[in-house]
């Protein structure tokens, strides 16, 4: 294996550019739970029954190792909760932005992500995302699984955004993400159909007003925190 050094430095003009150099991956292995630099999820038991587009979430390191906040003080890693991944994309290196330093910015926030927090590799600022959760208190409806994954990738700054949230995470994987198997679509799905199916024959066109209702209030409660009441959501 060939690494050309850590850095390119390229002439623009006035501008330099500081290209970080990335290390090869090594292949997705869903057997062995193994998903370099990958967005994964897997559905939440009784919450995804209701609500199937609700499921949990967790980052990975380069090697493979899912990271994902379960509960208070706690990023499990290489255990990822409630079951295997269902589902996974992996994302970029190359649109994250590595500073050595200030005058390194590729993602054009500056300042902005200096402060908030940047790092010289994916797994360093994993590590650090994980630093801070391990002292944050876990709830599911203001600091949760996609709030870790927010954070890591506000570091990163992936794709020169820091404007990570619940939202949006979640819109990433569950638009773009991959499933693995037939098996992963099953296993998602088929507890909300077995429980919309009773609910409808035992108690009628209440269920599904009830039903739809829960999810409605899920979506308006995470939307407003995010994007209206942002002290209310960790990120």
């Amino acid at each position: 294996m060939e690494i050309r050094g850590l850095y390119d430095v390229e002439h623009s003009g006035s501008k330099s550019r500081i290209q970080h150099e990335l290390w090869p991956l090594d292949q997705i292995d869903a057997k062995k739970a193994k998903f370099p630099c990958c967005l994964v999820w897997t559905p939440l038991p009784v919450v995804s029954w209701l609500a199937p587009f609700i499921g949990h979430v967790g980052i990975c390191r380069e090697d493979g190792a899912i990271l994902d906040f379960s509960g208070s003080n706690f990023v499990n890693l290489d255990n990822f909760a409630f079951g295997a991944a269902a589902r996974y994309l992996q994302l970029d290196r190359e649109q994250c932005c590595f500073p050595p330093n200030l005058s390194g910015h590729t993602c054009g926030l500056g300042y902005m992500h200096s402060e908030y927090g940047t790092a010289l590799t994916w797994d360093d600022a994993l590590r650090s995302s994980t630093r801070s959760f391990e002292h944050k208190t876990y709830n599911l409806f203001t600091c949760n699984c996609h709030s870790f994954v927010a954070n890591c990738l506000n570091r990163l700054c992936y794709q020169g955004s820091m404007g990570w949230n619940m939202i949006n995470v979640a819109a990433l994987i569950l638009f773009k993400g991959q499933w693995i198997d037939w098996m992963s679509i099953i296993r998602s799905f088929l507890p909300f159909t077995l429980v919309f199916c009773f609910g409808v024959i035992l108690l009628g066109w209440p269920f599904v007003v009830g039903l739809f209702s829960f999810s409605l209030l899920l979506l308006i409660w995470y939307l407003l925190g995010t994007y209206c009441f942002k002290n209310l959501l960790e990120c």
